[in-house]
């Protein structure tokens, strides 16, 4: 009884100590479940906000369609500050804005003679239009104000199925539908960091094909021959927020003319400062009350 009287005491010593250890891991699993629903809840508060931009968007498009309609259908719009009650009721405060002599119309063959003889200056006039809006592009400075930057979301990416080294987003530029972008990022950005980013587009180079797959913009990436980085727009901005420059104003080209390569004379002054700032000789890329891009750890470096 005596030797067993000790063995005893540490059995009962161990199996305290094993309890312990029993309620310290219970512990740390109830820790690590609350941190997976809180980065879960993040994620999806970050996709839901990304949505809610989206359709703001559209609704905003489908709203500007309407007004356009009604013009053409001869419905007057009430000068008043843009409200969605305004449009409804100017829309039903004019039932019958169109006119009624088209039933009293004379034969049909003289009207369409008739047509036929009006649309012949209109054609001129838009042939006009269109080549004094060409002259007017090329009066313009070459300075960054002519790309039409944009914050987006990448939706989502893969590898491109006829090209080792590029993936194929789907990317939220602030239009009813995403764009499809391919990116030459497979060596230096890992997949699962491509899926539901923020990024900085380049919306209005001339759409081109690589390796089959229509790009229909480009990922602006702070770069150098050993690194590259995705630019993050600030905090708070939304696919479609315009990137813009302090001191430079001025709407963005269309569609960037690859013969008179404007791309290829500015891209060598976009470049990241000491402090990873994605700036234009010197001025940040802005989102106008939001705050600036940037790039994570790439100071001083080349951005396309």
């Amino acid at each position: 009884m005596a030797t067993s009287s000790p063995v005893l005491n540490r059995l009962e010593q161990r199996a305290s100590e094993a309890d312990q250890v029993i309620v310290y891991l219970k512990q740390q699993v109830a820790l690590l479940k609350e941190k997976a629903i809180l980065q879960a809840s993040l994620r999806e508060e970050k996709k839901l906000r990304v949505e809610n931009a989206k359709l703001k968007k559209e609704i905003e498009a489908l709203k500007d369609q309407l007004v356009q309609k009604e013009i053409k259908n001869g419905v007057k719009q009430v000068g008043v500050p843009a409200s969605t009650s305004a449009v409804s009721t100017s829309a039903t405060s004019q039932p019958a804005a169109q006119p009624a002599p088209v039933k009293a119309s004379p034969p049909a063959a003289k009207t369409v003679g008739e047509d036929k003889k009006k649309e012949k200056p209109e054609k001129k006039g838009e042939k006009k239009e269109k080549k004094s809006a060409v002259v007017a592009d090329d009066a313009r400075p070459v300075d960054v104000s002519r790309l039409d930057l944009r914050v987006g979301c990448i939706i989502s990416a893969k590898k491109h199925p006829d090209a080792d080294s590029l993936y194929v987003e789907e990317v939220d530029v602030g239009e009813a539908l995403p764009r499809t972008v391919v990116s030459g990022l497979v060596k230096h950005i890992p997949i699962e960091q491509m899926q539901n980013r923020m990024a900085v587009l380049l919306c209005n180079l001339k759409p081109a094909k690589m390796r089959g797959v229509l790009s229909q913009a480009m990922v602006m990436c702070a770069s150098s021959p050993e690194k590259v980085e995705i630019l993050d727009p600030p905090s708070g901005a939304v696919p479609g927020d315009r990137i813009t420059f302090q001191g430079i104003p001025g709407e963005p080209d269309k569609e960037l003319n690859p013969k008179k390569k404007t791309w290829e004379q500015i891209q060598p002054d976009l470049l990241t400062n000491e402090h990873c700032v994605a700036t234009y000789k010197g001025v940040p890329f802005e989102v106008n009350g939001k705050g600036i891009c940037k790039a994570q750890t790439m100071s001083r470096s080349s951005i396309k």
